[in-house]
């Protein structure tokens, strides 16, 4: 073993309390830093697919009537109510669905039609957001199947799949009908029967009430939409990419495409405001574990000065010196990471079993992902390393006469 690593580990065992309070402090930084880490991904995630998973990342929708002011005789503008928004079709929509496919992130699509109407049964009445929609394209930007909780999702011909709370509401199942009526223009009416396939609970009582899937056609019909979508959903692969895709989209297209981070900007700024906390929690960890190694180095170069002065006086040279506690911050730093990582798994564990969702599910899970892992060992053994150097440098730097009679 070369003379730097024996002597590293010769002070590290003479100065046991020492080496324990260091390894342990790294251990405690390195532990913080990953299940910290760790715990605010997974819940993150979680509240994105809670509330990203009913719905499209990126959605395109025709451009909105404006209102025109009229001018006056005296060319002054007349004051004119703002234009009732009607159902339109996006323009061309077919290709628009084909440019959108070929820009580079987006990775399903899926045309849409949707309005209002009611949903009748017996003497009940509920008002409904009709979804017409083609059931393979439209469960590649939502995942419908993992949302049945009775029937299957089928779509085709007049067969519609409709939330639980609405079920509830008109006291209908699997297999029962349901008319669905719409208001296409005044006094104008369209009405269809519809078989139910199946029950669906997104988790959001809103859309449980409101919400009744029909075929593409069957929605075109009632809504009075021949051959044309109301919006066509995209699915991207970078979900905070998705408003620069929305903005490209929007410059090629002229039409009004908005993305999820405009949709719900309270929570994009929760996810910024958790992930800037976490971030602050881990430098300040760090900063901590730097100044607890470089401190107990410091006196440990104090206590060893004699040995380090014979060393000098005996012909070692400043680099091996330095070498020697550069090399006991780098084994203090990697040793601390693999306790770290070990305690930082116990408590995902533990606290996992403790704290759990309301409906009693697992809050989080307890794994730890390995390219964090291995980041929070790089940052223990850069910091380990980086915290040695001051002393390190101070104990290079000893007169070893003086180092000697001390």
């Amino acid at each position: 073993m070369p003379f730097e690593w024996l002597l590293a580990l010769r002070f590290l065992r003479e100065g046991r309390m020492q080496s324990v309070l260091i390894l342990a402090g790294v251990t405690g930084g390195v532990a913080v830093i990953i299940f910290l880490t760790q715990l605010i991904n997974q819940l993150q995630s979680a509240i994105i697919d809670r509330v990203l998973g009913s719905q499209a990342h990126i959605v395109i929708r025709p451009t909105e009537d404006v209102t025109r002011r009229a001018l006056d005789a005296d060319q002054t503008s007349a004051q004119i109510q703002p234009r009732a928004q009607r159902l339109r079709s996006v323009d061309q929509w077919e290709n628009i669905a084909q440019l959108a496919s070929q820009t580079a992130g987006v990775v399903a699509i899926s045309p849409v039609v949707s309005g209002a109407g009611f949903a009748l049964r017996g003497g009940a009445s509920k008002s409904v957001a009709i979804m017409g929609i083609e059931a393979e394209a439209y469960q590649r930007v939502v995942k419908m199947p993992t949302y049945m909780v009775q029937g299957r999702f089928e779509v085709s011909g007049t067969n519609t799949l409709i939330g639980v709370e609405l079920a509830k509401d008109l006291g209908v199942g699997v297999g029962d009908k349901i008319r669905v009526i719409t208001a296409t223009g005044f006094e104008a009416r369209r009405d269809e029967t519809l078989t139910i396939t199946g029950l669906f609970d997104m988790g959001n009582k809103d859309l449980n009430r409101r919400w009744v899937f029909t075929t593409l056609k069957v929605a075109q019909n009632l809504l009075d939409l021949p051959g044309g979508v109301s919006n066509i959903d995209l699915t991207v692969t970078d979900l905070f990419g998705a408003d620069k895709i929305a903005q490209q989209l929007k410059t090629q297209t002229g039409l009004n495409v908005e993305s999820w981070m405009q949709t719900n900007s309270s929570l994009l700024n929760a996810l910024y405001n958790q992930s800037v906390s976490n971030n602050l929690i881990r430098t300040f960890v760090i900063l901590i574990v730097a100044l607890g190694i470089s401190s107990v180095l410091v006196v440990s170069v104090v206590q060893k000065q004699k040995e380090i002065g014979i060393l000098r006086a005996m012909g070692t040279g400043q680099r091996r010196i330095m070498a020697v506690f550069l090399l006991q911050g780098g084994i203090v730093g990697f040793f601390g990471s693999v306790l770290g990582s070990g305690l930082s798994y116990s408590l995902l564990f533990i606290f996992s079993r403790i704290y759990r969702s309301p409906d009693g599910s697992q809050l989080f899970n307890p794994k730890l992902d390995p390219k964090l892992v291995l980041m929070a060992w790089a940052i223990a053994l850069v910091v380990g390393v980086l915290a040695a150097a001051i002393p390190a440098r101070r104990a290079a730097q000893m007169d070893p006469v003086q180092a000697i009679r001390a």
